[in-house]
């Protein structure tokens, strides 16, 4: 069977795959090469911390397919898919992974898992590879800006549905996949993508499953179509067309997905974690370490009000009463008060700022307790994710803090050796030590450069 050619219209699948096919390394400017590295160091020092957490290995303990493909941090070998799911469930796992700012998606998430898997099943170079790495990555800022909120709306997690696409581009571009085959590819994914918000009832793992499970069916859409598997190309543009379905209350701006297209790199728009938590509170916690700073006690305050935006409360601030007492670690990721109470104390919000024991420390409890918030009308959310603090003391003072945009985006983007930090602050959680964590980090940042990913299997265990 072969794909039918009496479209009048072009399909966008078939555009987009067009420019896949013909971009070249060398045609990614600086920058975007630069950011597409930062995020693949980013990525591996998230694997390695997450190597020993329980849903990692129950992902990896139902997974029965073996192979020489590397999942960082674990002994065994994987088929190249099993690879990329571990990788890409390791890396969102703690939520510490990157952003796109205006828009938040994950990218690097699903991007980088399933194109190192593909290349290290199929001995492509590292050049290959860091392309369909950054391919994949701007696929998936692309098409995040087509219904900007929508699949959100419709219940569906878009870093589970629309990333597929992203992984497909950027393994079928590192494989050389041709137009035509990128384009069943991309048709192909539409069909791969899932991943509901149901995990929001109960704190369910199915969220840290998400990006892995979209850089696994990215892949296999793209191997699929290497081998001649028809997918629609009408699938950004048909009648049952992915936007339609995933966020039918949506208007697409299937412009968007096109314009400037190889002039401007939206993935220069990633912006990466200081803290491990939900971005948007992020400069709330700067402004609490900004309060410690002073000196100031936690038995000095009554009680802490904080402008917010409205669209910020639904998941980071109600219901209060449980935000004030977050169930587990990870419910604490998303818990505004706890986030600000143990960036107060700590001066960190890392990775041992959100262990089970830590969510339940009385006195990080105590003062999340007096946390509750305000809604500011004239609040730049989503746009811009800004903190304020307003402090009431027992010797009658007012402190008031403000924390203007969010560390780590464009605003204020972490420098190189920052991420190296985080990075090493992160492998090192996982149980590396500092020459492993030293390979490890020189892979990642010199990897265009590598004939091969044959030393991903160093990295094992």
């Amino acid at each position: 069977m072969s794909a039918p050619t009496s479209q009048a219209i072009r399909p966008l699948a078939e555009e987009l795959a067009q420019w896949i096919a013909g971009v070249r390394y060398r045609d990614v400017p600086d920058a975007a090469r630069a950011i597409a590295e930062n995020d693949l160091l980013d990525v591996a020092g998230l694997c390695v911390a997450a190597r020993n957490t329980d849903y990692i290995r129950a992902l990896i303990g139902g997974w029965d397919a073996e192979g020489g493909c590397t999942a960082f941090g674990h002994v065994r070998g994987f088929d190249s898919a099993g690879a990329a799911l571990v990788n890409g469930a390791a890396t969102h796992g703690e939520d510490f992974d990157d952003t796109l700012e205006g828009s938040p998606i994950r990218v690097g998430a699903i991007a980088v898992p399933a194109v190192l898997a593909a290349c290290e099943r199929f001995g492509c170079s590292g050049e290959q590879a860091m392309l369909g790495i950054a391919v994949g990555m701007e696929v998936i800022c692309r098409l995040n800006q087509v219904v900007p909120g929508g699949i959100h709306k419709a219940g569906f997690h878009p870093v589970g549905t629309l990333t597929t696409f992203g992984a497909a581009a950027g393994v079928g571009k590192a494989l050389g996949l041709g137009a035509r085959e990128l384009a069943l590819a991309l048709g192909i994914a539409g069909s791969m993508s899932s991943g509901i918000l149901e995990y929001l009832t109960e704190g369910a793992w199915t969220k840290r499953m998400h990006p892995g499970w979209a850089a696994q069916s990215g892949l296999r859409a793209a191997l699929f179509a290497k081998h001649g598997f028809v997918g629609p190309r009408t699938v950004f543009d048909g009648k049952h067309s992915f936007f339609h379905e995933f966020a039918p209350s949506a208007e697409p701006k299937l412009e968007n997905l096109m314009r400037d297209i190889g002039s401007v790199w939206h993935l220069q728009k990633i912006a990466f974690k200081p803290y491990a938590a939900g971005t948007m509170i992020h400069p709330y916690i700067d402004c609490m370490i900004r309060l410690a700073a002073t000196g100031i006690g936690a038995d000095d305050i009554v009680d802490i009000v904080c402008e917010t935006g409205e669209g910020l409360v639904p998941r980071l601030w109600e219901p209060l009463a449980d935000k004030h007492r977050p169930p587990s670690g990870y419910a604490a990721k998303f818990s505004m008060p706890y986030c600000m109470a143990v960036g107060f104390f700590d001066r960190a919000a890392g990775l041992e700022q959100f262990t089970d024991a830590r969510a339940r420390d009385p006195e990080v409890l105590a003062l999340a307790a007096k946390i509750r918030y305000v809604i500011d009308p004239d609040n730049e959310y989503p746009r811009n994710y800004s903190g304020h603090v307003r402090v009431s003391t027992k010797d009658g003072r007012t402190i008031e803090l403000r924390q203007p945009h969010f560390r780590g985006g464009s605003r204020e983007p972490l420098r190189r050796e920052e991420l190296i930090r985080k990075f090493r602050q992160n492998v090192a959680y996982g149980g590396w030590d500092e020459p492993r964590a030293d390979a490890l980090r020189d892979f990642c940042l010199n990897l265009a450069s590598r004939k091969d990913l044959a030393q991903m299997a160093s990295f094992r265990g």
